[in-house]
């Protein structure tokens, strides 16, 4: 990727709180370096608190529209951080519980809902099962309603509640669906309200249709219509303000949802809400990507560091956005 394309704003050249510059040109060598060329649709972004942030963009979306930091794409699996940041809330208002039992809010579910919490849900510690089982009783497009028919269906979990970390969609379509119902809002509503409006994320929505896309959005083939699993549609402009805000607690809610979850048996895990937790250079690093057929997204935090980077690929089905999301870390750490 060739300075050239990095299209947009690139910081002063100061150092801050012990991170070095970063210019447009060294994103866009290290864009390279991860094996993107410069034709393939890609936004690398890095964000320092109180410098404008850097973006290398390059290549075109399906439409064939210049690929941009204002693009609205589909974010997939960072939609579990603003559910995440939906159950602080409403929680923090006492609409919520995390030890509550998800039959309290989701009473049509079989009897094993009774032991699963919804801490449980947030750490994928819930025993629920993966994609393969829950997609094999759906049909169409993924929705909300259809994951939930297809764990009423579902006899028992696939372990016990609280014993083992077992990634799982299903279970933010949940955590979803109760926060839709404690809340006793639509959560498209209830995210703009809490979360976007206040954060000023003018072109990030949380959306279920009817149609496969937001009118202004790079439309895929298709996207999923659930909530909580996916579902959020935004700008790499914005989901990079998404991360400040995170870093610097804006909602009054990083804190609780920094924290690492924990099994019943009090083993200590590298997820939290909504978002990894990892260790480089002897900082935390809170990250989490999301994939679908025709976009890749990761998006990391240091929050000590007031630093945060994103990478979101169009037509990419590798591992080469997380690589570079760890280089753009390093880039101004090392």
């Amino acid at each position: 990727m060739p300075p050239q394309d990095a299209r947009r704003s690139s910081a002063p050249a100061r150092e801050i709180r012990g991170l070095r510059p970063v210019s447009v040109r060294e994103v866009g060598l290290l864009a390279r370096q991860a094996g993107y060329d410069a034709a393939e649709p890609l936004v690398a972004g890095v964000s320092r608190r109180d410098v404008p942030p850097v973006y290398a963009c390059a290549g075109s979306t399906p439409a064939g529209r210049p690929f941009g930091e204002r693009t609205s794409v589909y974010a997939a699996s960072l939609s579990k951080q603003v559910i995440a940041a939906l159950v602080a809330l409403v929680m923090r208002q006492g609409g919520l519980a995390v030890d509550e039992p998800l039959s309290r809010r989701l009473p049509e579910l079989p009897v094993w809902a009774e032991s699963v919490r919804l801490r449980h849900l947030l750490h994928h510690v819930g025993g629920l099962p993966g994609d393969d089982l829950v997609d094999l009783a759906l049909t169409g497009n993924r929705t909300g309603p259809g994951v939930l028919a297809a764990l009423r269906a579902l006899p028992e979990p696939a372990r016990p509640p609280g014993t083992a970390y077992g990634y799982s969609n299903a279970g933010y379509v949940c955590l979803a669906e109760a926060v839709r119902r404690a809340a006793g809002t639509e959560l498209p509503a209830l995210a703009e309200e809490l979360l976007f409006k206040p954060l000023g994320l003018a072109d990030t929505r949380l959306w279920d249709g009817p149609g496969a896309a937001p009118p202004d959005a790079e439309p895929l083939s298709p996207a999923p219509l659930s909530l909580g699993d996916g579902g959020l549609w935004s700008t790499p402009a914005d989901l990079l303000r998404w991360a400040d805000a995170l870093n610097d607690s804006r909602l009054g809610v990083s804190g609780l949802m920094q924290a690492p979850g924990r099994l019943d048996d009090g083993t200590v895990l590298d997820y939290a809400w909504g978002m990894g937790v990892r260790q480089r250079h002897g900082l935390t690093v809170y990250r989490h990507g999301g994939g679908w057929p025709g976009v890749r997204t990761v998006l990391a935090r240091v929050p000590a560091r007031g630093l945060s980077v994103l990478v979101v690929a169009l037509d990419d089905e590798t591992e080469r956005a997380a690589s570079l999301a760890d280089s753009l870390l390093d880039l101004p750490l090392g």
